[in-house]
């Protein structure tokens, strides 16, 4: 099951947020996203194990817990939605001539 942490410390690695799982059963993996510009932890990261039964459990037992005097929000992992493409967010329209006069 593809678990989801939210609220975390800018502080919590990935090492971490597999120790705060792994108390619970197997864990997979864990990743805490990182800013691809800054480098710096996005405050959210994801968790897989590979017992459902056991990641309900953590899910339950960990949800609003305090983390480095945060307290996280864990939940089960939704499919992410299809976004538009980079192109198709509005704005300039290039498929256009910038000035219609010429």
């Amino acid at each position: 099951m593809n678990i989801f942490v939210s609220n975390l410390s800018f502080n919590v690695t990935d090492e971490d947020l597999n120790d705060f799982f792994a108390e619970y059963g197997e864990v997979t993996s864990a990743k805490v996203i990182m800013d691809k510009f800054t480098g710096q932890s996005r405050g959210f990261g994801f968790v897989e194990m590979s017992d459902d039964d056991q990641a309900r459990k953590a899910i339950e037992e960990l949800d609003g817990g305090m983390v480095e005097g945060r307290a996280i929000r864990v939940s089960e992992a939704r499919p992410r939605e299809d976004r538009p493409a980079a192109g198709n967010r509005g704005g300039f329209n290039r498929n256009k001539s910038f000035n219609s006069r010429y």
